[in-house]
């Protein structure tokens, strides 16, 4: 019998006295997480699933048809399946609208079970709502359907237009939901880890917290029970037996660690302007002055005219004012290495707004004196 067999045993032996009432208690500690909440099981995900499908009951709101013609075909084929024949194919319906349903199929879901679905037109409906999904085929990535839509949808957005051409628009009107509107029919084999293992994967990846999380298991199931392989997954050793493996990885996703701090990071979100630093964020000694200066031009036109009886000609001539203002901004200096209250202090203390904020850090970045990761997204 290797060591493996005997560990495998030992987990074995031991699971039921974890899972006694009372023998397992997690105390809290200061800053610390679950497993749970900072890594995944391997194999336990999510699945996407995509279908194309028809919303009709639409209040004039709906695709043109004259001018998408794929909506029009839906609507032809739709209707032989029901034993109707449109006449020679010239179906204008102004209350339907093609759309793409998406779903997401969570782990372990299993037939007869319901489930959310996302509609969004693909046409040039105006609007969804009050519309009816019609019965729609969900597909994975297999191509095999694991699912089936139908449904009244929800919308948020509101679009409304007058005969002037004034128009107003609130949200999407041309996405919705259908709250458990998709029936599940197929299920997704789940494989919680391999033989005699499960392995944990860290939604962030990072060693020190890899590190931790194999030295809490092995704390409270002995050594050698769990391994690091690599910054982003640790190996476990579990019961075969699926009952044993469920109550054991139970276990194990509630015990708490204190996971490894996140590294020095500046992220600027260059559309809405917002600047997030994080804790770690220091800055080596530099001398800072922000000013703004303020240029202006004014452009003026003067008439020349001559004296009465005169052989001169009337003329037009330009004059220019241009005057320079400079904010009268001090300067501020940044000790070295102070953390991020002091860097929002002398920062509001001079009043920069958050684009002037994002100029700073990237001149202090060039300077070197940043030292961090500025990431702009």
């Amino acid at each position: 019998m290797n060591i493996n067999t005997h560990i495998r045993a030992f987990l074995v032996g031991l699971l039921p006295l974890l899972l006694a009432a009372g023998a397992v208690t997690f105390s809290p500690l200061a800053g610390a997480e679950r497993i749970k909440d900072v890594a995944s099981f391997a194999g336990v995900r999510d699945n996407q699933l995509l279908g194309y499908g028809i919303v009709v009951g639409l209040a004039g709101t709906g695709d043109q048809t004259t001018q998408v013609p794929f909506t029009r075909q839906s609507i032809q084929n739709m209707l032989e399946r029901q034993g109707l024949s449109p006449d020679g194919g010239n179906v204008q319906l102004n209350n339907v609208a093609a759309v793409m349903v998406t779903a997401d199929l969570p782990p372990f879901a299993k037939p007869g079970q319901a489930i959310d679905v996302t509609v969004s037109s693909i046409g040039n409906a105006d609007s969804l709502r009050g519309g009816e999904l019609l019965l729609t085929p969900l597909k994975g990535a297999d191509d095999n359907i694991y699912a089936v839509a139908q449904g009244s949808l929800i919308v948020g957005g509101l679009d409304a237009s007058g005969r002037d051409g004034s128009r107003v628009t609130i949200n999407i009107p041309t996405v919705g939901r259908v709250p458990n509107g998709a029936t599940v029919e197929r299920s997704v084999p789940s494989k919680m880890g391999g033989a005699g293992a499960v392995f944990l994967n860290l939604h962030q990846p990072d060693f020190t917290t890899a590190r931790r999380m194999e030295e809490a298991i092995n704390a409270m199931l002995g050594g050698g029970v769990a391994e690091a392989i690599d910054g982003g997954t640790v190996k476990i050793r579990a019961p075969d037996s699926p009952d044993q493996r469920v109550g054991f990885m139970s276990v194990l996703e509630n015990v708490e660690f204190q996971p490894g701090e996140g590294p020095a990071r500046v992220v600027v979100n260059s559309r809405s302007g917002t600047v997030v630093i994080g804790q770690n964020v220091r800055i080596e000694a530099a001398a800072v002055s922000h000013g703004n200066l303020t240029v202006t031009v004014d452009e003026s036109l003067n008439v020349s005219q001559p004296a009465p009886f005169g052989e001169g000609e009337t003329v037009v001539t330009p004059e220019s004012d241009v005057a320079v203002q400079e904010a009268n901004n001090p300067a501020f200096v940044f000790d070295p290495g102070v953390k991020l209250n002091d860097i929002v202090k002398a920062i509001n203390a001079v009043g920069a707004s958050p684009s002037d904020l994002v100029a700073i850090l990237q001149a202090l970045k060039s300077a070197g004196a940043l030292k961090a990761q500025l990431i702009v997204i």
